[in-house]
């Protein structure tokens, strides 16, 4: 069964795992109360829907380094 979209596909936007799963918990947590979607997904699961946003670039990590 493959997972749609990859894990490689998603570190090209967020590089750390531990940053992916954070953001895309935090933000089906979102999903959850809101249902508020931001782009069309296949999924119909809040986790799933995250990571469709992350992978259209709708979520990301703001870079504080300096």
């Amino acid at each position: 069964m493959m997972l749609e979209p990859s894990i490689d596909d998603l570190q090209k936007t967020i590089k750390s795992k531990y940053t992916l799963v954070t953001i895309a918990a935090k933000r089906a947590h979102e999903l959850q109360h809101t249902n508020n979607v931001l782009v069309d997904s296949k999924s119909n699961k809040y986790v799933g829907q995250a990571l469709d946003e992350i992978h259209a670039g709708k979520l990301f990590v703001k870079d504080d380094s300096k």
